[in-house]
């Protein structure tokens, strides 16, 4: 109990600072998203966006919250999505756009460091997020209830939408203090009766349906619980100690880039309202598909 209670304990000034610095991220591009629909810009670049979003069956307004997910990352984008009027079926398709590709400038130099090419990651992720709206557009049944939208009415004065706003960065904010502080929990405890090792020796048959070298199990199981950066820190200090080469890191990376973060982002976008077994099916289907595509084009390409 003692060691249980340390972990709640522990997560709390992490999981209050990185609270901290991600409001302070999420609550300016909500105001500006806001801000921006109240006066018509949003409405504007909608016209511009919309042939191309339109196949994607999403409003053109909603590359604004796709470009903050690809950029700021995954809050960004949802603080975004949360000022934009959706369907559940447009949310679930932006939401996993976003999940695909999210964070790309930092994420990409965390891939280079471990031997990836970072234009080739942001490439992939790019252009994997948009095949995957495609795909979606297609096979999503009409869900045509309603997202969170903590925005105002349409008709609403400049005052009003400041209040409506105001209150919603209220609730927002408590919710994402619990979801991290809830997510700095687990980390502790995984740490604490050190369940990752045991738990990458059981996933380790894994890795040959996944396309991956055996002894990656590690790797996988810390960039999917922990994220890119964290799995990408033990990549490092794998490939330092010769456990790994540089080139099943990179493997690794292929898979990582279509599926990491689970645990978090996962919960995340199911706090909203966002499917969690599409959410993780829809990853783990798109890097096997990279994986294997890119195991099946080298065999080709030697062939050849």
């Amino acid at each position: 109990m003692n060691k249980i209670f340390d972990c709640f304990k522990e997560a709390l000034p992490t999981s209050w600072k990185s609270t901290k610095w991600l409001l302070k991220l999420m609550i300016p591009i909500s105001l500006s998203v806001t801000i921006m629909q109240h006066f018509g810009v949003l409405a504007w670049i909608a016209t511009w966006i919309n042939p191309l979003f339109v196949h994607f069956g999403l409003p053109g307004e909603s590359a604004v919250a796709f470009i903050s997910g690809a950029t700021a990352g995954t809050y960004a984008g949802i603080a975004a999505m949360m000022s934009i009027p959706l369907t559940m079926k447009q949310a679930s398709i932006l939401a996993l756009m976003i999940a695909l590709c999210h964070a790309l400038p930092m994420e990409c130099a965390v891939n280079k460091k471990t031997g990836s090419s970072f234009w080739e990651m942001g490439a992939i992720r790019i252009v994997m997020a948009l095949v995957c709206a495609l795909i979606l557009n297609i096979i999503l049944p009409d869900m045509p209830n309603r997202y969170i939208y903590m925005g105002a009415e349409a008709d609403s004065s400049f005052t009003e939408v400041m209040k409506t706003w105001g209150i919603s960065q209220v609730k927002m904010s408590l919710m994402v203090a619990f979801i991290i502080y809830s997510l700095m929990v687990v980390q502790r405890m995984l740490e604490a009766y050190r369940l990752l090792d045991p738990l990458s020796r059981l996933l380790s048959p894994l890795m040959a349906v996944f396309g991956l070298p055996k002894h990656a199990s590690y790797m996988w199981l810390v960039g999917n619980v922990l994220g890119i950066s964290y799995g990408s820190a033990v990549m490092l200090e794998l490939e330092e100690k010769g456990l790994v080469t540089r080139e099943e890191a990179n493997d690794v990376n292929y898979h990582l880039i279509m599926n990491h973060s689970m645990l978090e982002d996962t919960i995340v976008f199911a706090a909203t309202g966002i499917s969690a077994l599409l959410l993780i099916t829809t990853r783990l289907g798109f890097a096997l598909i990279l994986v294997w595509g890119r195991r099946f084009a080298s065999i080709v390409i030697k062939k050849g």
